[in-house]
């Protein structure tokens, strides 16, 4: 009923800033236009590896689902992995679980025949089949080396199984260690996701309002949604939770447009910090006042 309330207030259909990854809701910056676009790219050329990375926030699990949505009306097999913290027996059952694999899925060798099987029948028919793998970054070595080897399934038309590895940053910096220079070797596309810039920040909010029941919103000013961006440091998640809080704020107070002290108590809420904050500096100043002078000249040594 509240909800009900809520949305009939502002004129919504539907929240416009839930935090869950809506593909109906993607804004189509054109980072985000070209990431989606490579990989669909990659998926179809059966490029084999191919790596979605960004920080916390940025989209790519909104990404992955434009994608899977994509691979629906494509009618191509395929296997999301969403927990990566497993073994590599409980990352073969749920691949096999994912592909409905008509095997013994706790055994790693009847999981390959069957996959191996379902790949080729794909491959004879002109399709592919894709496992995607969200969270990339939390795999364990041993997790990884598996991963690496599915890559050898292919023909002479091209791999067999397209992998789509998803993960923070961090999961670059993983595949840079030496022993994982043969599966960095094999990736053939890399995407990024970065955080959202000033002009796209507005442009962002003003879709999601859009796409929800209000065209032309007057909710947030310019001069807010500047104010948001820099509190956010442009990051889509933090976005949404801002923007969400604004709007129950506006609503419990029976007002139209959002405020800069709205936004201040908000941020106090959610504890929110952002470079210049007053917890910022407060922090910073914490930190320098424990730090020991610098000495004004050189310490002498002995034997110098």
């Amino acid at each position: 009923m509240h909800n009900a309330i809520y949305n009939a207030y502002f004129g919504f259909a539907e929240n416009p800033f839930n935090i869950s990854p809506d593909p109906e809701f993607l804004y189509r910056s054109p980072q985000h236009e070209e990431a989606l676009a490579n990989l669909i790219y990659g998926v179809r050329s059966r490029k084999g590896f191919i790596v979605l990375t960004g920080e916390v926030g940025t989209g790519k699990t909104t990404m992955l689902e434009c994608l899977r949505d994509y691979l629906d009306s494509q009618r191509v097999e395929f296997a999301f992995i969403f927990n990566s913290r497993l073994t590599p027996e409980q990352f073969f059952e749920m691949m096999a679980f994912d592909f409905d694999l008509q095997c013994n899925r706790k055994s790693k060798t009847d999981v390959l025949f069957a996959l191996n099987t379902l790949l080729l029948k794909q491959a004879d028919r002109g399709r592919t089949c894709v496992l995607i793998v969200d969270e990339a970054h939390n795999l364990e070595w041993d997790v990884l080396e598996e991963v690496r080897l599915l890559g050898n399934l292919e023909n002479r038309q091209g791999k067999l199984l397209q992998i789509i590895l998803a993960g923070q940053p961090e999961l670059d910096r993983k595949l840079d260690a030496p022993n994982l220079r043969q599966l960095k070797q094999r990736i053939v596309l890399r995407c990024s996701l970065d955080p959202l810039t000033p002009e796209e920040c507005a442009a962002y909010v003003a879709s999601r309002l859009a796409r929800a029941g209000l065209p032309n919103q007057k909710v947030f000013s310019p001069e807010l949604l500047e104010e948001v961006y820099k509190r956010s440091r442009g990051i889509p998640r933090l976005i949404n939770l801002l923007c969400d809080n604004l709007l129950v704020t506006v609503f419990a107070m029976e007002q139209r447009i959002a405020t800069i002290p709205m936004l201040d108590e908000v941020c106090r809420d959610l504890r929110l910090e952002w470079p210049g904050s007053l917890r910022d500096r407060r922090s910073r100043a914490r930190y320098a006042a424990s730090e020991e002078p610098l000495p004004e000249a050189p310490l002498s040594l002995s034997g110098d």
